[in-house]
């Protein structure tokens, strides 16, 4: 059984994507042992608690700078022994320090095609607004792995969403999380927890044998 702990921000969109695969029998294998938030008032631990999971809050207000909030965040984290860290709307700077307690083992989703909008300061509303200014007519979401850097970890799914001409960035976004991110999080989750992906040379191997 493959244990998770996801961190979030926000509403918890894509946690609940997850807690409702698993509760349909989409992603098997798999358990969500504790969800962690930096935002004491995030409405993602209200869904934890209506899953029963337990739902915990490390703000970096709490303490003294920096590095006692990236060291209280791994403490807390490492306390559930996960298998896998999923990052569903976290907005924290995962510390170096998580990377390489948790190589290979930390996922995120990213609301556009890697390598596209990606990087330092896109998140958000921004990722949409910046694809809508640049005028793309296809965008999506990336589910991977996470690295020492942002958004550069090897690349597990993607899917893309057409943009429309008359679209807003909250419409977009709105759009790329119902056609894409809420599918591809659950599957990659799924993939991962019944051994079909593996890295090689920095990419990602996908075999589907398993039959799931």
């Amino acid at each position: 059984m493959l244990k998770m702990v996801v961190l979030v921000s926000g509403g918890g969109t894509n946690l609940q994507a997850i807690l409702d695969a698993i509760e349909k029998g989409e992603i098997t294998n798999a358990e969500v042992a504790a969800v962690i938030s930096n935002n004491a008032k995030a409405y993602a631990l209200e869904r934890a608690q209506k899953a029963g999971v337990p739902g915990l809050c490390v703000s970096p207000k709490e303490y003294p700078d920096r590095s006692a909030f990236n060291r209280a965040l791994l403490k807390t984290v490492q306390s559930f022994s996960p298998d896998l860290v999923v990052l569903a709307g976290c907005m924290v700077v995962i510390p170096r320090e998580m990377v390489e307690a948790f190589p290979n083992r930390i996922i995120n989703i990213h609301p556009a095609l890697i390598p596209s909008f990606c990087g330092t300061g896109y998140y958000g509303l921004r990722v949409h607004e910046q694809a809508l200014k640049r005028g793309v007519k296809v965008t999506g979401a990336t589910v991977h792995f996470v690295d020492a850097g942002t958004d550069t970890g090897p690349i597990i799914l993607q899917k893309a969403v057409e943009v429309h001409q008359d679209d807003t960035p909250e419409t977009l976004q709105r759009r790329v999380m119902e056609e894409a991110e809420w599918k591809i999080m659950p599957r990659a989750i799924q993939l991962i927890a019944n051994g079909c992906v593996k890295t090689e040379n920095g990419r990602v191997i996908i075999d589907e044998t398993h039959g799931i």
